[in-house]
């Protein structure tokens, strides 16, 4: 299989150009910079231009470019950044997967569609959009997919949790706290934290790749819910480090302002009801499991 990548570099991206590599699948990398070798494509999404030949018998393209949400504390400017750099590109993306006959389009998304909190409330693939700022930008990025769909391609939008991984995300700023004996829970504690294993994240990108009854939205996210408390109990115990403090959620608002309210001190109680009935099994399927991989010595 060819599979074409935006958006490698990255945490996620990282990993999967080699999962796919090590299954012996053939990986195109799209850069926005000269490409440097004989697997990589020059695009620039601003410009609506992509180095031909690039997608020229690809069996799939897979979309992973953001700017980081958490990267910045937002303002207009920034949240203008978080849409354009997932909008456009997709937009970008979807006109050439239609026009080049490409039959698989797998394009990010987030779990916050589904707004920012659900409560106690079990939410999957069946239920409807929510408010805020999150929930309106994954919106409008899933429907930037339209012209791929339109034309036929099997598309995936996975709707992605917290990627619970060793090498950065939430867990590369999580873990020196916790190395201070600073780690505790995020304001009250009871918002849902939804979260996946890195291995599981790309186990279900590749699954949706090799399945050809998945299609529409695929909530990429541990199969067991818990609460931020929950989360942060279950991360003491992976480190070895008790977590007694609290971090108030006015302070986090101060901090990093709104991104404390849309993403952290709010979060649906998603569960992936859609890659379990296509037959996905889960590798970590408990908070336990995952944050066991993601902080385990190897």
């Amino acid at each position: 299989m060819k599979v074409v990548i935006a958006g490698s570099s990255g945490l996620i991206g990282t990993s999967l150009v080699a999962a796919l590599r090590r299954d012996g699948h053939d990986v195109a990398r799209l850069v926005r910079r000269k490409a440097a070798g004989p697997d990589e494509f020059t695009w620039n999404p601003a410009r609506a231009s992509i180095d031909d030949g690039a997608l020229r018998g690809a069996d799939a393209v897979v979309n992973l470019c953001g700017a980081g949400l958490g990267s910045h504390r937002w303002n207009g400017t920034y949240k203008q950044l978080l849409r354009d750099s997932r909008i456009t590109a997709t937009d970008v993306l979807a006109d050439a997967a239609a026009t080049a006959g490409v039959p698989v389009l797998i394009n990010a998304s987030g779990v916050h569609i589904y707004g920012g909190d659900t409560g106690d409330r079990v939410v999957d693939e069946s239920a409807g959009v929510g408010t805020g700022f999150l929930a309106t930008l994954c919106r409008d990025w899933e429907a930037a997919t339209a012209p791929a769909s339109d034309a036929g391609v099997r598309t995936v939008l996975l709707r992605s949790a917290v990627v619970l991984a060793r090498g950065g995300g939430m867990l590369g700023m999580l873990r020196p706290l916790y190395s201070l004996g600073l780690g505790g829970r995020l304001g009250n504690g009871r918002q849902y934290t939804p979260w996946v294993s890195l291995d599981d994240e790309i186990g279900a990108i590749v699954f949706a790749l090799t399945h050809d009854a998945v299609r529409g939205p695929i909530n990429a996210v541990g199969p067991a819910p818990v609460t931020n408390a929950e989360f942060n109990r279950a991360l003491g115990r992976a480190l070895h480090r008790r977590a007694p403090f609290v971090v108030p959620a006015f302070a986090l608002r101060l901090a990093v302002g709104e991104f404390a309210q849309e993403a952290i001190l709010s979060g649906p109680r998603a569960i992936p009801t859609a890659l379990e009935n296509a037959g996905y099994e889960f590798r970590h399927p408990t908070i336990g499991a995952a944050l066991t991989a993601a902080t385990e010595h190897r």
